[in-house]
């Protein structure tokens, strides 16, 4: 009995040496594996933020598009979130990517205000209050953002938020990729 005595030090061990390395510089999100991809998109119909003037997002949408569409889960509270904004912009405007969000966990108001203010480069936004969609997609945080080829298969997940040049080439060679993607003959 006299061991129970060191239980709570070694709870504590443990829970340390996770919380170190999740700190560790070198440990790398996106090597996470998703289960999604090259899976088909899960299953979701979000209804469209409220009071922002444009159509939710559910899987049909992600399915007979020209080419890959990137689907984005962000939030007005999430500061990485305003990091990726302007590269997530700059895919749209510059390169004539499609990008479709997932509102996760938001306020609709502070989702308005947020893409008043930033701008709104996003074809479609589904609102995801509840996080339920954010589940089906597996996302551990915000932002995460993924690549779904016209078929409405996964093929990429960049966890966290695509921001200074490694994470653009990253992404960029990822979309490359997608647009020579074929399905497996037989699917």
């Amino acid at each position: 009995m006299r061991w129970l005595a060191f239980a709570p030090l070694l709870i504590a061990a443990v829970i340390g040496g996770f919380f170190l390395w999740g700190l560790d510089p070198d440990r790398d999100p996106n090597a996470i594996p998703s289960v999604l991809i090259s899976q088909p998109a899960p299953a979701f119909d979000l209804e469209a933020v409220a009071g922002l003037d444009m159509p939710g997002l559910e899987r049909a949408d992600l399915v007979g598009n020209e080419g890959p569409v990137i689907v984005n889960v962000f939030a007005s509270w999430c500061v990485p979130c305003r990091a990726e904004h302007a590269v997530l912009t700059s895919f749209v405007e510059q390169e004539g990517q499609t990008l479709f969000g997932i509102n996760y966990k938001d306020k609709p108001e502070d989702a308005v205000r947020w893409l008043n203010e930033l701008g709104n480069p996003y074809a479609r936004i589904g609102s995801d209050l509840s996080g339920r969609a954010g589940i089906e997609w597996g996302i551990s945080g915000v932002p995460e953002t993924f690549i779904v080829a016209p078929d409405g298969t996964v093929l990429y997940r960049y966890v966290g938020p695509v921001v200074g040049d490694d994470a653009v080439q990253t992404f960029r060679a990822a979309l490359r990729d997608a647009e020579d993607w074929q399905p497996e003959v037989g699917s």
